[in-house]
């Protein structure tokens, strides 16, 4: 037996994981501080990064497609054929077709069904699926279903008048249920300007000064800076345990590429959305059990409701989630700027395991794509990493020296910060959260200058 075929034998068995992203996961292995210290590249190895094995998964992920456009009246292998298509980004005309014959008895289907046919629509086929939909939307009665057809919807026409329509359907649908998180966040989308949003955000100097605790010493704090849309390159810093943002030996700030972009490309109050804006906690690194994560450490990053209020504080407190509570996390200016209680609301709708992560996905996949070379996910923050097509053996990880620099005080415990700032076509440069990042600095809450970390580039 062939070292392809058994891939491919294993995979069909197993099925393709795609859109599941970090969703199932186990953790088989947590790696303390002292363990990610030690780690180099030549640690790991991904055999689904090599050439081989990432051929296997092409080639079981198109033998899904070629099935279901063989047995056109099966909604299952259709659903599955539009997630391999989304992930691999391939045969796109062929997920024309599959929708045609699917969305037409789509409210009949299971709800995860709908889910993943729904999420394929909105991110590749907006346009096509939108005059179905339309018909569709009164049909969906689940909260998730419905916001992720409307948002397909919208993403269609953004006039006054689809607007309105969608508002009017939200109400008529749903009218005693408006605080549910997922239509709470629909609803201000289609009553909110996104421009004054932005005009609105309170001083980001005073969003990277904030402790996130209201006692106990200062822990370490990934920031990750992204753009509304998540349509390129976010920029990803830390704040040591001292307060101060880490510096590379040469004196420079240590800052990497972060994509925070979902397949999907649905809000993050979507399962499998983008990453949500707002404030995580960090409780530590493991393995995912999840092949396209691969083996480097991720650092675990949790909402509010997936983590408890004593998770989330790291502290022995009492007490249950409440917007508030929420908001008691946060500097004083930002707790009234709803775009940054998108992580509250995603915890609320029942989103976890958004993680900090590599990569073995092959980036050619996303070739000419506005993030390329970059990887999408299911909604985790993901670094880069490239990997040795022989064999599968890691050549560079993004992801391994961010964990690195995380843990270098000695703790794997902290925060994540996913920030929203200037809607611009370029990926995020250093240069523009530069002054707010030393305005931070010059307010008076950090104690001492943190070691550069040897080697980090």
């Amino acid at each position: 037996m062939t070292a392809s075929f058994r891939w491919k034998q294993a995979l069909l068995l197993a099925g393709l994981v795609v859109l599941a992203g970090c969703a199932g996961m186990s953790t088989p292995k947590r790696h303390s501080p002292a363990e990610i210290a030690a780690y180099t590249p030549a640690t790991f190895v991904a055999p689904i990064a090599s050439a081989e094995g990432e051929r296997a998964e092409f080639n079981a992920a198109t033998e899904k497609i070629r099935l279901a456009l063989a047995q056109p009246g099966n909604p299952a292998l259709a659903a599955d054929a539009l997630d391999a298509i989304l992930f691999m980004n391939t045969e796109r005309q062929a997920g024309i077709s599959l929708l045609a014959t699917t969305l037409p008895v789509l409210a009949s289907r299971p709800v995860d069904e709908q889910r993943t046919v729904l999420s394929v629509a909105h991110a590749l086929y907006a346009t096509e699926a939108a005059p179905q939909l339309r018909q569709l939307l009164p049909q969906l009665g689940t909260p998730r279903e419905f916001c992720i057809a409307a948002y397909t919807i919208l993403k269609a026409d953004v006039s006054p008048g689809t607007r309105a329509a969608l508002r009017e359907t939200l109400l008529v649908r749903f009218p005693e249920s408006l605080n549910e998180p997922r239509l709470r966040a629909l609803m201000r989308t289609l009553t909110t300007d996104v421009a004054a949003d932005m005009a609105a955000r309170p001083p980001l100097a005073d969003l990277l000064a904030a402790p996130y605790r209201n006692a106990g010493p200062l822990l370490p704090v990934i920031v990750s800076f992204q753009r509304p849309g998540r349509n390129v390159f976010g920029l990803a810093m830390v704040r040591g345990a001292d307060g101060r943002f880490v510096r590379n030996p040469d004196g420079s700030y240590f800052a990497i590429p972060h994509l925070a972009r979902a397949l999907t490309t649905l809000p993050g109050t979507i399962t499998n959305g983008n990453t949500p804006q707002g404030l995580f906690t960090i409780v530590g690194a493991g393995t995912a059990t999840n092949r396209w994560i691969g083996p480097t450490p991720y650092l675990e990053s949790k909402v509010p409701y997936e983590a408890t209020v004593e998770e989330f504080a790291h502290a022995d407190v009492g007490g249950e989630w409440s917007e508030g509570v929420y908001e008691s996390f946060l500097p004083a200016s930002w707790r009234g700027y709803a775009p940054f209680k998108e992580a509250f609301l995603a915890g609320q709708a029942g989103r976890n395991e958004m993680l900090i992560h590599g990569t073995t996905i092959n980036s050619n996949y996303y070739t000419g794509a506005s993030y390329f070379p970059g990887t999408p996910s299911a909604g985790c923050l993901v670094a880069m990493e490239t990997w040795d097509p022989a064999d599968g053996r890691m050549r560079s990880s993004n992801q391994l020296t961010l964990a690195k620099v995380f843990t270098q005080a000695g703790t794997d415990r902290g925060y994540l910060v996913v920030v929203e700032i200037d809607d611009h076509a370029a990926p995020v440069d250093l240069a523009e959260v530069l002054p707010a990042v030393e305005r931070a600095q010059a307010m008076g809450r950090t104690v001492a200058s943190v070691q550069p970390l040897a080697g980090s580039d």
